[in-house]
C-alpha cells in the first residue's frame, strides 16, 4: 500500500559490527600478512587457547568448518561403517551428512516443541546394537537436555559429539555447553554468534589423547609433518580467521547480551500486544540454563505468509529448517515417511527467525512486532 512505513531491518547487521571494530580486525590482518604465516601459526594457537579458556574446556582444534568439526570428532571417536547414530532430524545438514560420510547410518530422532531439541526419550527409543554415537544439537542458542542425554549415553555406553555450532557461550545447569560430550564442534561461520570472514570451526575436548588425535587428523593425518600415522583430512584453520576471531571473542559476551536483551523485548512486545495468543514465542526449557539466541524463533501457523508480508516492509526473516532431514531426498533409502517424526515437520512448517542483531533499536523490534500485529489483525478480519 501506498504510503506505508518501511524500515530497513537487517537479520543481522555484519557491516555495522564490522565498522565498530574495523581498526582492531585491520590491525590483526595486517600483523598476519607481515608475519606471511597464513595457515596455522601463532595466532591459530593462541585462539585455541583463548577458547578453551573461554568455554572451560581443556583442549580446543582449529579446524576449517564447523562441519569439519563434527566429522573430525566422528573419526576420532572410530565411528564407521556399520555404526548407527542418533541425530536430530530438525537440525542443519551437517549433523546428519557428516555421519553419511564416514559410512555410518544417521537415525534420525524427533524434537521437543518448545526447545526444538533432541530429548532423551527420542534418542533412548533409536538405540539398537549398532548405535554407537549421539549428536545433540543445542539449537537457536538453546542447550539440549545434557543431564538426561549424558544418562542415556553411560547408560548405553555410547559416545558424544556436542554441535554446539550455535550455542557457544550458553550454559546448562551452570555448567557450559562443550564439556559434556566426548567433543564439541563449534563453527565459526560469518553469522554464527562468534563468526569471522570466511569459514572456520573448532572441535573442543577434555580428553588428551583426543586432541592430540584431532590434531593429527586435521594435517592428514602426520605426525610429525610427512610421517602419516592415519589417513587424516585437509582441515587447517586459516590465521587471518583466527586473527580476527581472536579481536571478536573480546566482544563476545557483550554482543550475546544484546541479543538476550532483544529477546527479552520480543517477549515483552509481544505479550504487551497480546500476540504471543496468536505467535508461539520461543521459551527456555530449563530455567536455570542460558539461551545465547542465535536466532529468535517463532512458530506461526501461516508461515509463509507472515514471511512474505514482514520482507514487503523490510523486515528481513529466514527459515531454519524448511524440510526435516528425514524427509530429505538423500535419505529417501533410509524408509522415513511424511508423519514418522512430527515435531519436527510441524517446526518446519512453522519456525520463523526475526532480527537477533545484538545492536537492534527497540524502535526497529517495535517495528517488527507492529507489522506482524498489523498482519494478524488483517488475517484476522477476512476470517471473520
Amino acid at each position: 500500500m501506498k504510503g506505508e512505513l518501511t524500515l530497513e531491518v537487517p537479520l543481522l547487521d555484519l557491516k555495522k559490527q564490522y565498522d565498530q571494530i574495523k581498526d582492531e580486525v585491520q590491525e590483526a590482518i595486517n600483523d598476519v600478512l607481515e608475519s606471511t604465516q597464513y595457515i596455522m601459526g601463532e595466532h591459530v594457537e593462541k585462539l585455541e587457547e583463548e577458547i578453551a579458556d573461554y568455554t572451560n574446556t581443556k583442549y580446543a582444534v582449529g579446524v576449517a568448518s564447523g562441519t569439519d568439526a563434527l566429522l573430525l570428532s566422528l573419526h576420532a571417536l572410530d565411528i564407521g561403517p556399520g555404526d548407527e547414530v542418533v541425530v536430530p532430524t530438525f537440525t542443519f545438514f551437517a549433523t546428519a551428512g557428516v555421519v553419511s560420510r564416514l559410512g555410518a547410518t544417521p537415525v534420525f530422532a524427533d524434537i521437543d516443541p518448545v526447545s526444538f531439541n533432541i530429548t532423551a526419550e527420542e534418542i533412548e527409543a533409536k538405540i539398537t546394537d549398532k548405535t554407537k554415537a549421539i549428536i545433540p544439537v543445542h539449537l537457536y542458542g538453546q542447550p539440549a537436555e545434557m543431564d538426561r542425554i549424558m544418562k542415556i549415553a553411560d547408560k548405553y555406553d555410547l559416545k558424544v559429539v556436542e554441535d554446539t555450532c550455535q550455542a557457544i557461550g550458553a550454559e546448562y545447569k551452570g555448567t557450559q555447553v562443550g564439556n559434556f560430550g566426548d567433543t564439541t564442534a563449534l563453527s565459526f561461520f560469518p553469522s554464527k554468534n562468534l563468526g569471522g570472514y570466511g569459514d572456520g570451526g573448532m572441535v573442543l575436548t577434555n580428553d588428551k589423547d583426543l586432541a592430540d588425535r584431532l590434531k593429527r587428523l586435521r594435517v592428514h593425518g602426520a605426525e610429525p609433518k610427512y610421517y602419516h600415522q592415519e589417513v587424516g583430512y585437509n582441515s587447517r584453520l586459516d590465521a587471518i580467521q583466527a586473527a580476527v576471531l581472536r579481536v571478536k571473542l573480546k566482544y563476545l559476551d557483550e554482543w550475546t547480551e544484546g541479543r538476550q536483551r532483544v529477546a527479552n523485548i520480543y517477549d515483552e512486545l509481544f505479550k504487551v500486544k497480546d500476540l504471543d495468543k496468536d505467535i508461539v514465542l520461543p521459551e527456555k526449557k530449563v530455567k536455570d540454563s542460558t539461551h545465547v539466541y542465535h536466532q529468535y524463533v517463532i512458530k506461526a501457523n501461516n508461515r509463509d505468509q507472515v514471511k512474505k508480508d514482514l520482507k514487503n516492509k523490510g523486515i528481513s526473516t529466514a527459515v531454519y529448517y524448511p524440510r526435516p532431514l528425514h524427509l530429505q531426498e538423500c535419505y529417501s533409502e533410509l524408509g522415513y515417511q511424511k508423519g514418522d517424526l512430527p515435531f519436527a515437520e510441524k517446526a518446519c512448517d512453522e519456525v520463523l527467525a526475526l532480527p537477533i542483531d545484538p545492536n537492534l533499536t527497540k524502535e526497529k523490534i517495535d517495528f517488527v512486532i507492529k507489522n506482524i500485529l498489523s498482519f494478524i489483525n488483517e488475517r484476522n478480519k477476512l476470517i471473520e
